[in-house]
């Protein structure tokens, strides 16, 4: 007999419960970089806004991390409408603070309310500790697992000239794959923002990683910053090129160089101090600002040949920048902040930066030729290497391959491709989608190994040729004017075997797909491993780690308990279902973006991987550390 749909059914969450439900949509789980980050925006804010002018991060011994500023402390009144301090409001209510309004920030980063009572759901301790200038006394809170473990209490100090607010959290280990900092990641975050918020000074009291205690107070500009990040590198102009502009509702502080030989770029952009990875409008005002003058002013000194037209690419091959955007409200595609979305500012933006640009290149006009004469050279390589190809006709107008299920929408904002392994996962993995978005190709077998071949010649091989026919991007192509998915992610068995397929996929992409890579849309997939059922509990686990994690945190006394454990021989053994909750929804499965290391060791690793006569040096490695290799 059906169970019948009642209203019974209906589940309301209440204050911070949604968080506690579903983390991945309010935060990073991989690691507690998010969290730290967090209140470390919290406390940017109070210095953007005039009043805080040191912070404190300190990763404690016990497991503990805290943040400490001296601003002006959080309210600890009574609210009108709520009837209790502002603080338990802040913690235990979503999208509350006093960021909605321009009144007591005007550029702030924290603007959804929510990012706080964020890392309070998903702490097992939480303490908040408020100074109020002027105030003799000392107030503390404390909350464990988003629910109040201690009221607001205080206790006398004699300390009237004392502000601020210190909060530390312990996060709880069931919500997070790794309960660790990626302690590099922290460490360029808040030398960012020192350098992005002059007179700011920031300590970092590292008692877990081994770097010890350091102080960031910057006196310099981006440009210096800039400068010592690509300085390895020869760059044109040599002491670079930067600008502002201020206004009521916005700044704008960007700094340029351009480099002569082929590494790796810095491009990086913020707003409101906000490091956003995946760039935004602010991002495409300020490219298509520049590309535009740089069109013109090679147009007007006749420097372009006749059959060349300079793309965006072609421009921002050689080119690093750091660009720094404050302004009011700022919209951001979600909490994790890393792309703005703000179209307000976007027309203003390019034409401002574009009337600065034409007048610098002009004012500069022997460095700007150099400029062109790069772009220039970039256009004809790209032109050159595309009349080159053999296989370029193949691709025009393909039809599709006839294995690939695909997705109902056009949108590539939204539609996502998955690349599975085997017919058998790929007829489950059609099952459980969603037709609408997401498009499934399954592969036979192992694919080629392309790690050694040249992009014409890789459309050899039938999957190849499949997967590139089925994204709408040629192999060596910089152009992805026709890509046809916004995600693609490689699925593959969390064995051995499935983890051999996921290399060869990421050596193609790497190899003959960078700017796939380049632009954030290559994803790898992490299936489970192990099922675990648990009384009435289910949980996954991608490896034994995770395993052993998960029963670890169930606290199991008796030794008949009712505990069974499923390890998956690969994907196909998973029912729709359990595919579907595990690996392909949106509010549940776990996607690791494929991105470039900064240190330039990504194709080194492959060649030792791939490269068929490295066979001593990976026989070798494979000896040695073969056996801590996993899946991440």
């Amino acid at each position: 007999m059906k169970k019948k749909y009642t209203s019974s059914d209906i589940e309301v969450l209440k204050g911070i419960e949604p968080v506690q439900k579903r983390p991945g949509m309010y935060t990073d789980t991989s690691n507690l970089n998010h969290l730290t980050q967090e209140l470390i925006d919290n406390s940017v804010d109070e210095a953007i806004s005039g009043h805080c002018s040191h912070i404190v991060i300190t990763l404690h011994k016990d497991g503990f991390i805290s943040v400490e500023d001296n601003g002006r402390g959080l309210p600890v009144d009574k609210h009108p409408e709520h009837n209790v301090s502002g603080i338990e409001v802040i913690m235990t209510n979503l999208h509350s603070g006093a960021k909605f309004s321009n009144k007591s920030y005007k550029f702030s980063g924290g603007l959804h309310g929510v990012g706080v009572s964020i890392v309070n759901a998903l702490s097992e301790s939480f303490q908040v500790t408020v100074f109020r200038q002027g105030d003799t006394q000392e107030y503390n809170m404390v909350f464990s697992n988003g629910d109040i473990k201690k009221k607001l209490s205080k206790k006398k100090k004699s300390l009237k000239k004392k502000s601020g607010t210190i909060i530390k959290f312990k996060a709880n280990a069931k919500y997070f794959e790794k309960s660790s900092i990626d302690i590099h990641q922290l460490i360029k975050s808040i030398k960012a923002k020192s350098i992005l918020q002059p007179n700011l000074l920031l300590e970092l009291h590292d008692e877990v990683y081994g770097t010890g205690q350091s102080k960031y107070l910057h006196e310099g500009n981006l440009t210096d910053y800039l400068i010592n990040s690509v300085a390895t590198s020869e760059i044109i102009p040599d002491k670079g090129y930067s600008g502002n502009f201020k206004s009521e509702d916005y700044s704008i502080d960007w700094s340029i160089v351009w480099l002569t030989d082929n590494v790796e770029m810095i491009q990086e952009s913020y707003v409101n101090l906000i490091p956003t990875t995946h760039g935004g409008t602010h991002v495409n005002s300020f490219r298509t600002a520049l590309v535009e003058s740089l069109r013109e002013f090679s147009a007007r000194k006749k420097l372009t040949p006749r059959n060349i037209k300079i793309t965006p690419d072609d421009v921002m091959k050689n080119t690093s920048f750091v660009l720094s955007l404050k302004m009011i409200n700022p919209q951001f595609a979600g909490q994790t902040k890393t792309k703005l979305q703000s179209s307000n500012i976007s027309n203003i933006m390019t034409s401002k930066l574009r009337d600065s640009f034409e007048i610098w290149f002009n004012q500069n006009s022997v460095t700007s030729q150099i400029i062109a004469e790069l772009v220039i050279k970039n256009a004809e390589d790209r032109i050159n290497s595309a009349s080159n190809s053999p296989k370029k006709k193949q691709l025009r107008n393909p039809l599709l391959p006839s294995r690939l299920s695909d997705c109902k929408t056009k949108d590539i904002s939204q539609n996502e491709l998955f690349l599975v392994e085997g017919d058998s996962a790929g007829g489950s993995a059609k099952q459980a989608r969603d037709k609408k978005y997401q498009a499934i190709l399954p592969l036979r077998g192992k694919i080629l190994n392309t790690w050694e071949l040249s992009s014409s010649k890789i459309l050899d091989s039938k999957e190849v040729k499949d997967i590139s026919t089925s994204i709408g991007v040629e192999p060596g192509s910089s152009d992805i004017s026709n890509l046809r998915y916004g995600k693609i992610c490689i699925l593959a068995d969390a064995d051995s075997d499935g983890l051999h397929i996921a290399t060869l996929l990421v050596a193609l992409f790497t190899k003959h797909f960078e700017s796939l890579i380049n632009s954030g849309y290559i994803y790898i997939a992490k299936p489970p491993l192990f099922r675990i059922d648990y009384k009435r509990d289910t949980f996954y686990a991608v490896d034994d780690k995770s395993k052993d994690k998960i029963i670890d945190g169930l606290n199991i006394d008796d030794k008949n308990a009712n505990l069974s454990i499923t390890r998956f021989k690969g994907l196909g053994e998973m029912n729709p279902t359990q595919l579907r909750e595990t690996t392909l929804s949106k509010q549940s499965r776990k996607l690791v973006q494929l991105q470039f290391s900064k240190k330039n060791i990504d194709h080194k690793i492959m060649n030792m991987l791939l490269k068929k006569k490295n066979y001593t040096e990976r026989k070798s490695w494979l000896e040695k550390k073969g056996n801590l290799a996993y899946f991440e």
